[in-house]
């Protein structure tokens, strides 16, 4: 979604207001496709003392699945969005930026990399999942351990005295 800026660019305390959906279901991450809902845009450019801050956030619910203990599960994710916003720069190093074009910004292109740029890595259905057993692959947030414990092989000695009698 491109935002003309033309009218709030030489008035100090003007300000635009945004919001737009971004379908981004086909994005693949490791080959998962998280973001099933539509990711919501909203916020406002504002011309402060000549300085022009668009200011927003980016929302949605993710469907993912736990690296742990593999149970599907949804969160909400929200990604702020600052930039600051100018027609040209003195310092042409200054990545910090986004420059206009024609009087005018693309906010639909910025939401989309804030949003893909904040995606997680590591994905937990709680702080405290205590994922499966690597032995019977029983879900530990769910259900006990179905191994059997298997004896200690420095008591394996005893263990055969004990069974003698």
């Amino acid at each position: 979604m491109r935002l003309n800026l033309r009218e709030i660019i030489h008035v100090p305390g003007a300000s635009l207001p945004f919001q737009f959906s971004m379908d981004l279901s086909g994005e693949d991450f490791f080959g998962e496709h998280p973001i099933t809902h539509p990711v919501t845009v909203t916020g406002s450019v504002k011309n402060v003392a000549d300085v022009l801050v668009l200011e927003g956030e980016a929302r949605s619910l993710l469907e993912e699945t736990c690296d742990r203990c593999m149970a599907p599960f949804t969160r909400e994710k929200t990604v702020p969005l600052q930039f600051l916003l100018a027609e040209s720069l003195e310092n042409e190093e200054d990545d910090d930026i986004v420059l206009l074009e024609d009087g005018e910004v693309d906010v639909g292109q910025l939401a989309y990399t804030a949003f893909i740029l904040n995606m997680d890595t590591k994905h937990l259905c709680s702080e405290d999942c205590k994922g499966l057993c690597p032995g019977c692959g029983a879900n530990l947030n769910v259900e006990p351990c179905r191994c059997q414990k298997q004896a200690d092989p420095r008591w394996a000695a005893l263990e055969q005295l004990l069974n003698k009698n």
